[in-house]
C-alpha cells in the first residue's frame, strides 16, 4: 500500500466519520483527493468517474479542519447544483437545515439570510457575484471554493471575479477546479488556471489504468450519407455567391487568393477591421470590405444550413433575411438579397422545400425505428439522446419521431424561440421522467451537453459534429456511464460536417496532449519557486494594514443595475463600495458629485432615443454632475447618425448644462477616475457621500437625511447635530452661539445654517 492510501485512510478512518457515509473512495480519488488537501487544484476527470466524489471528500476534511467555516460549490447552471445536492443528501451526515442552494430563482435577501445559517452551500455564479458586489454575503469565512465545470473560467465569466475575491478575503483559502475538458491548448488553460489561482494539476483519463476499471466501453460508430442533386445545386449557387464576395476582399486588399479562410478566420478578419475603423481608419476601403464580410458570414451560414440541416432551415433563413432587407435593418441583407448567385439559391430553395428532406434526416429515422423496434420488447425501454445543434431541426426532430409513435421530448434552454423555450423547472421534471423511462427520445439542444447526470442512456446521436473538443467530450459523456454505450455520429460527405469532426477529434487529441505536458511542468517541485512573478496561498492569507485602510477611506455609493459593469469589479478592491438604487445617475462620489455611465454606444443611443435630455435635467439636481463616456469605438460610426447632431449634443452637455464630459477606454480607466475624484472630494472634506434622492426607511434615517441635506453639512456634521440636540426641531431653533459649540461645525458652518433657518423665503 503506498503512501497516498495510507495517509487517505488514516484520514477517512479517523477525521470524516462525522460527516460521510455510505462513502468508498476509489483509489484514483483518494490520490488526487491527497494533492488538493495541500494545494488549489484542478482535477480533470472523464465524464462520470467520480469529480462529485472528491469535493465531497474535501469538504469534509477542510471542515474537520475548520468546523466553523463554509463550504461553496458553483456549478453554471441550477440543474446542475441540484444534482450536487443529491450527492451530499445521500453521502454527507450533517442537519439539512445548513445546507442551501442559491440560484436566480432566489432573492438577494433571502439568500444573504440562508448565507447567515447555511454552513455548506450550492450556488449557481450570477447572482453570487452580485452578492459579493453589494456586499450582501461575507465569503473570508469560506474554507473550500469548488468551481464545477471550470472550462469556464475564461473571459469575463463569473468564476473569475468570484475567485479573486475569494482569495484575497478568505481566512482559508483553498480552491478546487472540476472538469472533464480544460481546453484545447496551453493559452486557454493556462488562463483558466490563472483564474483560478491554481497550483496543481490532477489528470486521468480512461486510459489511465486506475481508472480503467470504473470506465465502460463506448463503441463509435459513424454513418456518412451524401447531399442529393437538388441540395447541391442550391449550394453551387451560394458558394458562387461566397466566391465573389471573396474576391471584392481580395480586390480590396484584404485577403490572398491562396489563404484558406473557415468561419473563425472570417470572424478574425471581422474583428481586425472593426478595430482598425475603431482607431481611425475610414477609407472607403475599409468600410467596404466590413459590409462585404458582413455578407460573407451570412452566406457562410447559409452554406452551412443546407449542407447540414435542410431545406427547412435553410428557407427560414432566408426568409428572415428578406425581412431585415425589406425593414433596412441590415445593409449586408439588402445587397445579399439582391445578388444573383444569392437570389437563384432563394428560388430553387422555394420551388424545392417540402419535397426533399436532408439524407441525415431520413438516416436518422431509420436508426430510431431500427433500435426501438416494437417486436423486440427490450428495446421499448431503451434511452436516446439525439444532439442537435439548432432548435428549429431539433423541433423537427422531435414531431416526427412523434407521429412515428415514438415517446420523444425536446430538451432546450430557458430562452424562448417559438414554442421551444422550458423553464428550469420544466427541464427538470423532463429529466426526472426521462430518467424514470416514461419516454425513450430526448432531442436535445446544446444544454443538455453539460454535466447533466442521466444513467443508464444507451445510444448518444450526433445529428451533426461540433468543432470543439470540449462540447465533443460533453455531448460522448451522457453515455458508457453504468454500462457500455454507444455513440452514432450523422456526418454529410464532403461538407463542413466533415470538417467539424476531424476539427473536434484533433482538438481533443491536442487537448490531453497537452494537459499531460502541463501536468509534468506543472508539478515539478520546483516549478513555482523558480517563478517569483507566481503567486501562491501565502500572498492571499493575509492583507497588509495599508492596503485595507486604503479599501475602507473612500465610499462610493453605486446604482445596483450597474451590477453587470466592469467597472464594479474594478472598484470593489480598492474602495468601500455600496450598491443601492440611485433614482440620478450611477455612481455617487459625494453629496454634491454624481455621474452619468454610458458606453459610446449607449451614449449615441441616448442621444437618438432622447433620453439624455432628461438625464441631464435630473443630473442638475447635484452640485458637480458628470458625465463619463467609455469606449475606444469612433462615436460618429456606432450608428447612422450625422456627426453634427453628436457634436450639438455635446456642446449642449457642456455649455448649455454647464456638466463636463470625460472619455475613458477601459472599465479599468473609468475606474481610476471616479476613484480619483471621490478621493479629491472625501479626503479634502469638500464633501461627505450622501444620498438625498433615496427614500429613508427609519426615523433615524431619515432625520439624518434631512440634516445632512443642508449646505456643507454631509453626513459628517449631520451625526454630531442630531446626537448634541437630540431632534430636528432642537438644531433648528438653537442659537448660532449653541450651533458653534458642536464638533465639526464652528462658526462659518454655524452662520450659514442660521441664514438658512431664519431668512424669509422669497419666490
Amino acid at each position: 500500500m503506498d503512501t497516498v492510501t495510507l495517509i487517505t485512510e488514516e484520514y477517512m478512518k479517523k477525521e470524516t466519520v462525522n460527516y460521510l457515509k455510505d462513502f468508498q473512495p476509489r483509489l484514483y480519488q483518494e490520490s488526487i483527493f491527497n494533492t488538493c488537501t495541500k494545494s488549489n487544484t484542478l482535477v480533470v476527470l472523464p465524464t462520470g468517474v467520480g469529480k462529485t466524489a472528491i469535493f465531497l471528500m474535501m469538504a469534509a476534511y477542510r471542515l474537520n479542519l475548520y468546523p466553523k467555516s463554509k463550504i461553496l460549490l458553483l456549478g453554471p447552471t441550477r440543474p446542475l447544483i441540484e444534482q450536487y445536492f443529491q450527492v451530499f443528501e445521500k453521502h454527507f451526515d450533517i442537519v439539512p437545515s445548513k445546507v442551501a442552494i442559491f440560484t436566480g430563482f432566489v432573492s438577494p435577501e433571502k439568500r444573504a439570510e440562508l448565507w447567515k445559517t447555511s454552513q455548506i452551500i450550492f450556488s449557481t455564479p450570477q447572482g453570487l457575484e452580485n452578492d459579493i458586489l453589494s456586499n450582501k454575503i461575507d465569503i473570508s469565512d469560506i474554507s473550500l471554493l469548488g468551481f464545477d465545470e471550470s472550462h469556464r473560467a475564461t473571459g469575463e465569466y463569473s468564476y473569475n471575479f468570484i475567485a479573486k475575491q475569494y482569495m484575497k478575503r478568505a481566512l482559508h483559502p483553498r480552491i478546487l477546479a472540476l472538469t472533464a475538458s480544460p481546453g484545447t491548448d496551453h493559452e486557454s488553460i493556462n488562463q483558466v488556471k490563472a483564474n483560478l489561482f491554481i497550483e496543481k494539476i490532477e489528470v486521468r483519463t480512461t486510459s489511465d489504468e486506475d481508472v480503467k476499471p470504473y470506465v465502460k466501453d463506448v463503441d463509435i460508430k459513424k454513418i456518412f450519407v451524401e447531399l442529393p442533386d437538388e441540395f447541391l445545386q442550391i449550394k453551387k449557387y451560394l458558394d458562387a455567391c461566397y466566391k465573389s464576395k471573396m474576391v471584392e476582399l481580395r480586390n480590396l486588399g484584404f485577403t490572398t487568393e491562396s489563404a484558406h479562410y473557415s468561419k473563425k478566420n472570417i470572424l478574425g478578419m471581422q474583428a481586425e477591421i472593426h478595430a482598425r475603423i475603431a482607431g481611425g481608419e475610414k477609407d472607403y476601403e475599409t468600410l467596404r470590405a466590413m459590409s462585404i464580410l458582413a455578407e460573407v458570414i451570412k452566406v457562410h451560414h447559409a452554406i452551412e444550413l443546407i449542407e447540414t440541416q435542410g431545406l427547412d432551415s435553410l428557407k427560414q433563413y432566408m426568409d428572415k433575411l428578406g425581412l431585415e432587407a425589406r425593414a433596412s435593418k441590415s445593409k449586408a441583407s439588402i445587397n445579399l438579397v439582391k445578388d444573383i448567385n444569392f437570389r437563384s439559391a432563394q428560388i430553387k430553395t422555394e420551388s424545392i422545400n417540402g419535397k426533399f428532406e436532408h439524407p441525415k434526416f431520413n438516416k436518422l429515422k431509420e436508426i430510431i425505428i431500427e433500435e426501438l423496434d416494437s417486436n423486440n420488447p427490450e428495446n421499448l425501454t431503451k434511452k436516446i439522446i439525439i444532439f442537435s445543434q439548432y432548435r428549429d431541426a431539433g423541433s423537427k426532430i422531435t414531431k416526427e419521431l412523434t407521429s412515428l409513435g415514438f415517446k420523444t421530448k425536446l430538451f432546450v434552454g430557458q430562452a424562448k424561440k417559438k414554442d421551444t423555450g422550458l423553464s428550469q423547472k420544466q427541464q427538470k421534471e423532463m429529466l426526472k421522467e426521462f430518467s424514470n423511462s416514461d419516454f425513450n427520445v430526448l432531442v436535445s439542444s446544446s444544454v443538455g451537453e453539460e454535466g447533466l447526470d442521466i444513467p443508464q442512456v444507451d445510444l448518444v446521436i450526433f445529428y451533426e459534429p461540433v468543432p470543439s473538443a470540449i462540447r465533443k467530450i460533453q455531448r460522448s459523456g451522457r453515455t458508457g456511464r453504468l454500462d457500455d454505450g454507444r455513440i452514432i455520429m450523422l456526418i454529410t460527405k464532403d461538407t463542413v460536417d466533415e470538417v467539424y469532426y476531424h476539427v473536434a477529434r484533433n482538438k481533443e487529441k491536442r487537448m490531453y496532449r497537452t494537459i499531460s505536458e502541463m501536468n509534468k511542468m506543472h508539478n515539478a517541485p520546483t516549478e513555482i519557486k523558480n517563478d517569483k512573478s507566481l503567486k501562491t496561498l501565502m500572498d492571499f492569507e493575509t492583507k497588509p494594514e495599508e492596503e485595507q485602510k486604503q479599501s475602507t477611506k473612500l465610499k462610493i455609493i453605486a446604482d445596483y443595475r450597474e451590477k453587470g459593469s466592469g467597472v464594479l469589479k474594478e472598484l470593489i478592491d480598492k474602495v468601500d463600495l455600496s450598491l443601492e438604487k440611485l433614482d440620478i445617475g450611477d455612481y455617487l462620489l459625494s453629496s454634491r458629485v454624481i455621474v452619468e455611465y454610458k458606453t459610446v454606444q449607449d451614449f449615441v443611443d441616448s442621444i437618438i432615443d432622447g433620453r439624455l435630455l432628461g438625464q441631464l435635467k435630473q443630473l442638475k439636481q447635484y452640485e458637480r454632475p458628470l458625465i463619463i463616456v467609455e469606449g475606444t469605438e469612433d462615436i460618429y460610426s456606432v450608428r447612422r447618425i450625422h456627426p453634427n447632431a453628436i457634436r450639438g449634443m455635446i456642446a449642449t452637455i457642456t455649455v448649455s448644462y454647464g456638466i463636463p464630459l470625460i472619455q475613458t477606454k477601459t472599465s479599468r480607466d473609468t475606474a481610476e477616475y471616479l476613484i480619483a475624484i471621490a478621493k479629491r472630494e472625501q479626503e479634502e472634506g469638500k464633501s461627505e457621500v450622501t444620498y438625498h434622492y433615496g427614500k429613508p426607511l427609519t426615523t433615524k434615517e431619515q432625520q439624518e437625511y434631512f440634516i445632512s441635506a443642508l449646505p456643507n453639512i454631509g453626513m459628517g456634521g449631520a451625526v454630531p447635530l442630531l446626537k448634541h440636540f437630540k431632534s430636528v426641531k432642537n438644531i433648528i431653533n438653537a442659537t448660532e452661539e449653541e450651533l458653534k459649540d458642536v464638533d465639526l461645525i464652528g462658526q462659518k458652518k454655524s452662520k450659514a445654517l442660521k441664514d438658512i433657518f431664519d431668512e424669509e423665503y422669497r419666490d
